[in-house]
């Protein structure tokens, strides 16, 4: 069978960004939330006992409203992303952000209204059998309430941040979809490529020397923007400053961690681990430059394939990348492989590879539809499998709680990546296992530990350049030559100094710096993925693996992570111990290519 490439749009919402059901989509989002600030504020609880209907209705018009928030915030989303250089379409983005905007209005004197309510009540309310699946959530709004400061402010707050956070997000993006660069190929043939297609050259491009020079004038891409793009990213963390110090907000941790449901203990663990294990990625780095004709790896060649004598890594077709994932994932769980096949047949998946598309990749869920839609960039390596597969991960973990409350799917950021690495984990040990010779496992298993780069080292990076900006921009405004010194000796750190050439400008050049709604967003891919390394061996060995599975995403967003962690694991994540375990298990992999590599060399 043969699958589109292009994903279907038409079914959320049809005719475009003028369409005409998304219109009246966003008229009935106004009304409702209309509707539910009044219900708010005529709210009565004395008059609501003994079965608390009116309370009842307010949680079901809140979720409501946010799935159709997601919806229309998904659609449109996915518009920008098929033509990221078209800036009308950045309107509607905008029109659903102030909507957004308005509705947290009422949702905060909502959480101020869950404050109030007495403990007795609040224990009756939380046992009522339609409120008990989302307990945790109310919960958690409840324990929010403490921040908030009176409604006027809070609403103030709520509308400066479509200038100010909002708006500087989607600054950047217009300054990235602006940036072009030259790009000469092996044949020495140069074209003009966006900020996009470097990207997908700088972590994949065979040639060496290619990709040198690539770093180079993708660096100076960068750097002849450094100006709007510095000027952006302090603003950026200024307002976010700004606020959390509004609340009596002093840790800027403080908001990430809770977004995540984790403990600063937890985060200790995890980061203390990795870093007391980055010798073992040192001898796979040396002998990674021996393979590709080097004395050391620069900072474009961590993820690029290897040569090995004899073997080129073949190029591989969309329809063959399907198969293979749905073949495998049938392996584990015949659920995600029923999941895949759903996502491939009814085109759920944005994968042409074509210019001016936005760079990344990402899952989101269409809430009212109970599908998901993934947007990516399909060049034809083996590689791409895995991020298709990294995506259907998400995708499964929405379709696992389509029958739960909203709120119950509102599962954190590391937990969210705990999925798609499981998905990936599953593909890329299949890739290895499937090997037909040492040759074709040896480039196989360098690919699987992109992945273990990616996590130990260039997150960390990430992470720790993150930690330094925003205690220096909690006492001035950075400047770029001050931006570039922290990313090089955050990646220096995190690198372990094993690289001769590094990009400084990486600071820019990185979406995930520039997103609005979520701080650091960094840290919850390294956990998500040892967090599935250890979900990953448990299925190895466990008959029954995907029930168990499913149970653990079902309470992604009914408890904390590392109540998440006891319950499904039997695991305390706030010690050494699990990390190390999940540790322990990329090691294997390292020795096993230092071993098949020796006689390459």
């Amino acid at each position: 069978m043969a699958y589109s490439q292009n994903w279907n749009l038409e079914n959320i919402f049809a005719g475009g960004i003028s369409s005409p059901t998304l219109k009246k989509k966003l008229l009935l989002i106004t009304d409702q939330t209309a509707d539910f600030s009044q219900k708010i504020t005529n709210y009565n609880l004395s008059n609501d006992q003994p079965n608390y209907q009116n309370f009842i209705d307010l949680t079901t018009l809140a979720q409501k409203i946010e799935a159709g928030l997601l919806q229309a915030s998904v659609f449109v989303n996915a518009l920008i992303s098929d033509d990221f250089s078209n800036t009308t379409l950045s309107a509607k983005a905008a029109k659903i952000n102030v909507l957004k905007a308005t509705y947290a209005q009422p949702l905060g004197k909502f959480k101020q209204l869950l404050a109030k309510i007495e403990p007795n009540s609040w224990a009756i309310i939380l046992k009522l059998p339609t409120i008990k699946p989302i307990a945790f959530a109310l919960t958690e709004m409840r324990q929010q309430a403490v921040e908030l400061l009176d409604d006027n402010t809070e609403n103030l707050l709520k509308q400066l941040e479509l200038d100010g956070l909002s708006a500087w997000s989607s600054h950047y993006d217009t300054i990235a979809a602006s940036l072009t660069m030259p790009f000469t190929d092996a044949n020495n043939q140069t074209t003009t490529i966006s900020a996009g297609q470097a990207l997908n050259h700088l972590e994949g491009y065979p040639d060496a020397a290619v990709r040198e020079k690539l770093l180079t004038n993708y660096e100076n891409m960068w750097a002849q923007a450094e100006g709007l793009v510095a000027d952006t990213l302090n603003h950026l963390a200024g307002f976010r400053l700004t606020e959390y110090a509004s609340h009596n907000i002093k840790d800027f941790l403080q908001k990430p961690l809770a977004l995540n449901r984790m403990s600063k203990a937890t985060l200790d663990a995890m980061w203390q681990t990795v870093s007391a294990n980055k010798s073992i990625l040192v001898p796979y780095f040396e002998r990674k430059a021996q393979l590709i004709g080097k004395k050391k790896l620069g900072f474009q060649d961590i993820y690029a394939p290897i040569k090995v004598p004899g073997y080129q890594a073949p190029t591989i077709t969309y329809d063959y990348a399907a198969k293979f994932i749905i073949t495998n994932f049938e392996q584990f769980s015949p659920k995600m492989a029923s999941l895949a096949r759903k996502a491939f047949e009814n085109r759920w998946i944005e994968a042409e590879n074509r210019p001016g598309k936005q760079p990344g990749g990402y899952m989101e869920s269409v809430p009212e539809l109970g599908e998901s839609r993934i947007f990516l960039t399909f060049t034809g390596s083996p590689n791409d499998a895995s991020t298709i597969a990294h995506e259907l991960g998400h995708a499964f973990h929405s379709s696992v709680l389509t029958d739960l409350p909203f709120w119950r799917g509102n599962y954190a950021m590391n937990v969210a990546e705990t999925a798609s690495t499981f998905a990936e984990l599953v593909v890329n040990d299949a890739k290895v296992q499937e090997a037909k010779n040492v040759a074709e496992k040896l480039t196989l298993l360098d690919a699987k530990l992109n992945n273990p780069v990616a996590m130990l080292m260039n997150i960390h990076a990430r992470y720790l350049f993150e930690i330094s900006f925003y205690k220096a921009r909690q006492d001035h405004l950075v400047s770029p030559d001050e931006l570039n010194n922290l990313m090089l000796n955050a990646q220096k750190t995190a690198f372990a100094d094993s690289l001769d050439k590094y990009h400084p400008h990486f600071w820019a050049s990185k979406l995930h710096f520039y997103i609005d709604d979520i701080p650091f967003y960094n840290f919850p891919y390294t956990f998500g993925y040892l967090f599935s390394l250890g979900i990953y061996a448990l299925a190895k060995k466990t008959g029954d693996f995907e029930e168990q599975y499913i149970a653990l995403l079902r309470d992604t967003a009914n408890m904390s992570t590392e109540e998440l962690a006891k319950k499904h694991l039997g695991v305390d994540l706030t010690k050494p111990d699990f990390w190390q375990a999940a540790i322990d298990i990329i090691a294997q992999d390292i020795n096993e290519f230092l071993t098949l590599s020796e006689q390459f060399i």
